[in-house]
């Protein structure tokens, strides 16, 4: 099946919330439970798991999907091991696995294609005008990761720029308190913040394959639950083939469980390539694409001091869980 391309019309807004769901209902008895556990954390590339939920496509006894809050309380779960399964983004499962968390890589849900920004002020035009300017990130989450892409491309050093940590709640209110020159963020904000005067600076089409959206499963659970892992993947995929076909109704449903109108929930995969079965089958190959990026990442994230120690990529990224073919 050929990669889903999504309207290109900017979108009103991406989210209305995240995730509020809480782990606490059930932290305490999922450890010995016979299904697969997988948190995630709300964002449209992981909503084919929430359509096949709702559908009825997923069975129960094999699979429990749990929301998170944030990928951070995701890969808590994962270390606490509460859930066997995550949603993440390929740096996280990165800094997951310096952690001690050996996780395999067995699914691209999307590869972002301009949904991840650097916003700044007019009179900022090109990468070079970032010298001793002050950048807004969320240098503890992927911001972090884009703000060392984008000092590379623009030959700075870190020491060149004054580097704020802010949180994305606090991102829209530092750019209007004049506070910041540019600032490191991705949507609803990004919209909010451009509204109040910013422009786009570079985005995530200017660095492209480096920002995967990824599922990722404890080696140690993998061949357990290997059957329940195919199960997903192909729920999944068979989510992406209902998108592709029927894409106004399938956004409707979509939209029930992001609390969105339809065509907003359509718009929300601006920005995003979701990657169909073939795609995902060259990506996750052992020469493939992944493993390239895993270790361009790796060593990016070593250098900017995003890593602990460096990763021998041993396991990253397995194949074996996708499907032969399409189902019809």
């Amino acid at each position: 099946m050929p990669a889903f391309s999504p309207p290109r019309p900017a979108r009103r807004r991406l989210l209305r919330r995240l995730a509020a769901a809480s782990l606490l209902p059930w932290l305490g008895g999922c450890q010995n439970q016979a299904p697969l556990a997988v948190a995630s954390h709300a964002w449209p590339g992981y909503e084919m798991m929430f359509l096949a939920k709702s559908e009825g496509w997923l069975p129960s006894e094999a699979i429990r999907l749990f929301e998170t809050s944030s990928a951070s309380q995701s890969i808590a779960a994962l270390a606490q091991g509460q859930v066997q399964a995550a949603a993440l983004t390929l740096d996280e499962v990165l800094r997951a696995r310096a952690e001690g968390q050996a996780l395999t890589v067995v699914l691209v849900f999307d590869i972002s294609a301009g949904a991840d920004v650097v916003l700044a002020r007019p009179a900022i035009r090109r990468l070079a005008d970032l010298r001793g300017k002050v950048i807004g990130a969320e240098t503890s989450a992927l911001g972090a990761l884009v703000l060392t892409k984008v000092l590379n491309l623009a030959g700075l050093q870190a020491s060149d720029v004054e580097i704020r940590q802010i949180s994305m709640e606090g991102h829209l209110d530092a750019w209007r308190s004049g506070q910041l020159d540019a600032l490191v963020c991705y949507e609803p904000t990004a919209s909010r913040v451009l509204a109040a005067g910013a422009h786009r600076l570079i985005d995530s089409r200017q660095f492209p394959e480096t920002i995967f959206d990824v599922l990722a499963i404890r080696q140690d659970a993998a061949e357990r639950h290997a059957e329940a892992v195919k199960t997903l993947i192909g729920a999944h995929f068979r989510g992406l083939r209902q998108l592709r076909q029927n894409p106004q109704d399938t956004a409707y449903r979509i939209g029930s469980h992001l609390g969105l109108p339809g065509d907003d929930a359509l718009q929300a995969f601006h920005g995003l390539h979701l990657p169909g079965l073939a795609q995902n089958k060259s990506l996750l190959a052992a020469s493939g694409r992944l493993a390239a990026a895993g270790r361009e990442l790796s060593s990016l994230m070593l250098a900017g001091g995003l890593l602990s120690k460096a990763d021998d990529l041993h396991g990253l990224i397995s194949d074996a869980y996708l499907p032969d073919s399409e189902s019809p």
